[in-house]
Formats: C-alpha cells, structure tokens, sequence
C-alpha cells in the first residue's frame, strides 16, 4: 500500500546582494510613492486638466490622448505585465 505524504514545494528564492538593503528599501519607497496617494492625485488633476485644455481647444488632441494613455498604462502595468506572462506561457 502506498502512502502518499506530500509536502508543500517551496520554491527557493535568490538571496540578495550582500549591501542591498538599502537600495532595495529606496526602490521599494519609490515605487510606493509613485504608485500611491501622490500618483493619484497627479493623475487626476492631469487628466482633467488635459481633458479641459482639449475641450477648449488649447491642446492638440493627440496630445491630450497619449497623457491619458500614459496614465492607463501607469496604473495598469500589474495587469497588462500579468495577461503577456499568461499568454506567453509563464
């Protein structure tokens, strides 16, 4: 008869760099503020200024379109990183 005992995989994980620490903290706080409270609010107040500036016709419409297409991919890159990993296979 078998038994079968099975034990969770562990996957390993790489150790970082002897002296990372605080390089690693500093991209961690940076990538915090960036994609935090403060992100939000630049992009909420650069979207509706662009979007008034287009309305009135003081910017160019492409112009007004790719800011709001980097605010998309800003705040949509943990998505579209995770559909090209799904599709890849990974």
């Amino acid at each position: 008869m078998f038994w079968c005992c099975g034990s969770p995989a562990f996957a390993q994980m790489a150790q970082d760099p002897e002296g990372a620490g605080p390089i690693i903290g500093a991209v961690n706080w940076l990538q915090g503020t960036l994609m935090g409270t403060f992100a939000t609010v630049a992009a909420v107040i650069a979207v509706a200024s662009v979007g008034f500036m287009m309305l009135t016709g003081r910017i160019n419409w492409r112009h007004g379109a790719v800011v709001i297409l980097g605010c998309f991919i800003l705040f949509g890159a943990a998505s579209i990183v995770g559909g090209i990993r799904a599709s890849a296979g990974g």
